[in-house]
């Protein structure tokens, strides 16, 4: 008897790709749900990303992931990028249409305000301000992400002013870039910090930053999972604050892009969790 159900096939595609664990949490997905259907790798030269991207729809894919170094070239030739994607300024999945059409999106601010809601439910955006530190891309998600959330004000430190005064430029009023040499006097009075830079990240020096003025209560969030507890997050938990690491944005950026590939919203459960965090 026939296989009813179509075959669907999706990827990541990155120069290089070899460390990244979306096949991992993908495949578990498709396992987990008995889709039929896989998730692979990608390896793309960056002189090769337009053909590469061309080539999906003849190739039967229903998307792709996109990371380091294609997030942000692979926007020209896209035949359409979502506002979020084009606020954030980068795309990290595509979805092709039933008619060959390439469509971006970015996920990494739904992947960092759902993980931040559902380990720490007593956080609340309109409670008071944040602090962000960093100015990159990882920076733009975020910053989309708690100002649509409904933060009343976010204070941006990095070590170049000039960028922090670009996004607070960008992003409007409730954005205040603020000197590096301010960052301490910045955790004075929220409810959220982030690290959004790689200090801290396995190879990395570790970020400088006191939190005597941080409040006991403020929750102290890193988008780095390797390691899963930056100096910053150790830090943290010595003062008896609350913590997230960068492993939760990881996995629940990946469900709406699920969902457009194989038409179903997973769960990111306990087993996918513990699989996870093995494979690091």
């Amino acid at each position: 008897m026939a296989d009813t159900h179509p075959y669907r096939l999706a990827g990541v595609m990155g120069w290089p790709v070899a460390h990244s664990r979306s096949p991992l949490i993908h495949n578990h997905w498709i396992g987990e749900l008995g889709l039929n259907g896989a998730y692979v790798l990608l390896p793309v030269q960056p002189q090769q990303l337009e053909t590469a991207l061309r080539g999906l729809p003849a190739l039967g894919f229903a998307g792709c992931n996109l990371t380091i170094p294609h997030k942000v070239d692979c926007m020209r030739w896209l035949d359409q990028v979502e506002p979020l994607a084009q606020r954030i300024g980068a795309v990290n999945t595509v979805v092709v249409s039933p008619e060959g059409a390439l469509l971006g999106r970015n996920t990494d601010a739904f992947g960092f305000i759902e993980s931040l809601h559902q380990e720490h439910p007593q956080w609340k955006a309109a409670s008071g301000p944040v602090c962000v530190i960093g100015a990159g891309g990882a920076a733009r998600a975020v910053l989309c992400a708690l100002l649509d959330d409904g933060v009343p004000l976010v204070r941006l430190c990095n070590r170049s002013i000039g960028k922090a005064q670009e996004l607070a430029e960008e992003f409007g009023s409730r954005v205040q870039a603020l000197p590096w040499e301010e960052r301490n006097d910045a955790l004075t009075g929220i409810t959220l910090l982030v690290n959004t830079t790689n200090q801290g990240m396995h190879g990395q020096p570790a970020l400088e930053l006191s939190l005597q003025q941080l409040p006991n209560d403020a929750v102290v969030a890193d988008i780095i999972y390797v390691p899963l507890v930056t100096p910053l997050l150790q830090a943290a938990q010595a003062r008896g604050n609350p913590t997230m690491h960068g492993l939760g944005m990881l996995l629940h950026q990946a469900r709406p892009a699920f969902e457009a590939w194989f038409g179903i919203r997973p769960e990111v459960t306990p087993a996918l969790w513990e699989k996870a965090i093995r494979s690091l």
